[in-house]
């Protein structure tokens, strides 16, 4: 009997409807739309409403996801969410996205690998579908980082977006099938990137709200210097695994941090620009969520083809990282 495989049937994703230029930005802190875009990338980012939370903007892309596999939450046997910005440290996120689309046959869990979750939630689905121990997974990254940056910070504010996009996964199908994996992670560095309060080790106070120590705080410069050598290093050993060499990649996917790291990578692997998939100008960092945003917009614009490669990549708090190779079906 021939080994079953993990494939993404169906991808969805949901951006806020404000957005935020760089130009907004400039009444806010000491910048410019030129010192953005020219350090980023960036143009412009998307914000959630007071109203709109990790769970809510995952349910949305959850349900979109169903609707395009033809699936009812009741077929979902597992919900993974990734994301650095729960609605609260418990119940899970998962648990809220599992109740607000009805999904009620579906264990649901997080997971917190901050900028490298969606990939790590692949490694994750693949081990279950490929095991047998699940069928259909529901994978959903989901971000509303607007509510943990400082935006009297302008190293961090300009960086950070909202949004989130959902995957239906299963065993076999059409769509994109997970072929190798590898992902990586190195404690020593955790205090590169962080969110200093909240958790038992530094519980809310009036100090720790006065201080900020509950927004994102992150070193940039060193934090570049990582990024690049761990998603190369990732990439190589998702390739070798595979047996298939960087010039056979149809699209690069990367975690959409900096475009200076992005551009860093494709040079690395002789990647021309017109097979990396960029949105950062658009949407900006939006974590866990940036790499299936890009991934859906390739596939609604018709540019993943079938036996097409698609190798993702991603860098994040953790630290973490790791690649995925896909493959069209």
């Amino acid at each position: 009997m021939a080994k079953s495989s993990a494939v993404i049937n169906s991808i969805a994703s949901y951006l806020p409807e404000k957005t935020l230029t760089n130009h907004d930005l400039t009444k806010l802190v000491d910048t410019s739309d030129e010192w953005i875009f020219t350090r980023t990338g960036i143009r412009e980012r998307r914000i959630a409403a007071d109203d709109e939370f990790a769970s809510s903007m995952g349910a949305k892309a959850a349900r979109k996801a169903l609707e395009q596999a033809h699936l009812s939450p009741l077929d979902i046997d597992l919900i993974i969410v990734s994301t650095m910005t729960p609605d609260y440290l418990s119940p899970s996120t998962a648990a809220l996205i599992q109740r607000d689309i009805g999904a009620t046959r579906a264990a649901a869990v997080d997971i917190g690998a901050a900028c490298s979750g969606f990939v790590y939630g692949l490694t994750m689905v693949k081990a279950f579908i490929e095991s047998s121990i699940y069928s259909t997974i529901l994978l959903v990254s989901t971000e509303k980082n607007s509510a943990f940056v400082d935006y009297t910070d302008r190293n961090t504010c300009v960086i950070f977006g909202d949004g989130a996009a959902a995957c239906v996964i299963s065993r076999d199908g059409h769509g994109l099938r997970i072929k190798t994996t590898h992902l990586g992670a190195s404690g020593e560095e955790s205090d590169l990137i962080q969110i200093p309060a909240g958790g038992c080790r530094l519980p809310a106070s009036s100090t720790s709200f006065d201080d900020k120590l509950h927004c994102l705080q992150m070193n940039g410069k060193e934090l570049f210097k990582h990024a690049v050598r761990r998603m190369e290093e990732a990439i190589n050993i998702c390739l070798k695994a595979a047996d298939v060499p960087a010039s056979s990649l149809r699209w690069l996917v990367p975690h959409q941090a900096n475009i200076r790291i992005i551009d860093a990578l494709a040079k690395r692997f002789s990647i021309p620009e017109d097979r990396v998939a960029i949105t950062i100008d658009m949407f900006a960092n939006t974590s866990s969520s940036t790499i299936p945003i890009a991934l859906e917009k390739l596939q609604q614009t018709g540019q993943i083809a079938s036996s097409d490669l698609v190798l993702l990549t991603a860098f994040g708090g953790g630290l973490t990282w790791g690649a995925t190779l896909l493959e069209a079906t």
